[in-house]
């Protein structure tokens, strides 16, 4: 089985961290394909779209060459990218669908954005001082205590590939528009959410559910960011829903 892993906004395949090797070690014989949204990573010198559907035709792109069916894993603004993908799939494209602490028009715009995150996350958007922007992401993102190491590799992540401040307000603007089709795109999607979440509300989430009647798993306590705080947690998730992987 093919995975591909999506992160959230302004964020990139090198924020994952280890997690993509725990999945690995986990599910022995599954391939997790980690893939940059337009204006991130690899693409960072690329304009990224200001629509979700432009920046998941731009993604399906990039894995043309992935083999039929594949199974997305995917954070925050992924997980929009993610639905808009499965309610645009050929038949037979997609397998499975994880997607973790995201949002949708669904939801009302204090859930999506809970009130308290809007000033903090504007102020990061025109912070210049790398390493004190990348700290208060990682504060505002988990609920753990932030090693130095860590702030350290997100700095230097984004000293090498940054993010553009055209990119960040385009990525905002694609997530704050993004209302889902009224249609089920799946029997059955695996949704994972955080009650410690500072960014989107977890009843986000429930919403999903309630709409779709899909597989709803809430952590207690963990940050948005859920494969970092916990990511044991998110692959036993994973692990008890996909069928033949325990």
């Amino acid at each position: 089985m093919h995975w591909i892993l999506l992160r959230g906004l302004t964020r990139e395949r090198a924020h994952w961290g280890d997690f993509p090797e725990r999945l690995r070690a986990a599910f022995p014989g599954q391939h997790f394909h980690l893939v940059d949204l337009p204006g991130t990573g690899i693409h960072y010198r690329e304009a990224s779209p200001a629509t979700v559907r432009a920046i998941r035709e731009q993604v399906c792109r990039q894995v043309s060459h992935i083999p039929r069916p594949f199974s997305i894993l995917a954070l925050s603004m992924g997980g929009m990218v993610a639905l808009d993908w499965a309610q645009h799939a050929e038949p037979g494209e997609l397998q499975h669908l994880v997607l973790i602490n995201t949002s949708s028009g669904f939801s009302r715009p204090w859930q999506r954005m809970q009130p308290a995150a809007w000033p903090k996350i504007l102020r990061l958007l025109v912070r210049r001082e790398l390493f004190h922007r990348e700290r208060d992401i990682l504060r505002l993102t988990s609920s753990r205590d932030i090693p130095l190491s860590l702030c350290k590799a997100w700095y230097s992540i984004q000293r090498q590939r940054p993010v553009s401040f055209t990119n960040a307000r385009n990525q905002l603007l694609a997530a704050a528009r993004f209302k889902p089709l009224e249609k089920r795109p799946m029997a059955d999607a695996l949704i994972l959410a955080s009650k410690g979440d500072r960014i989107a509300s977890w009843y986000c989430s429930a919403e999903l559910e309630r709409r779709w009647c899909w597989t709803l798993k809430l952590h207690a306590d963990a940050g948005h960011d859920l494969p970092l705080d916990e990511p044991e947690w998110v692959i036993r998730q994973m692990g008890d829903w996909i069928p033949g992987t325990r």
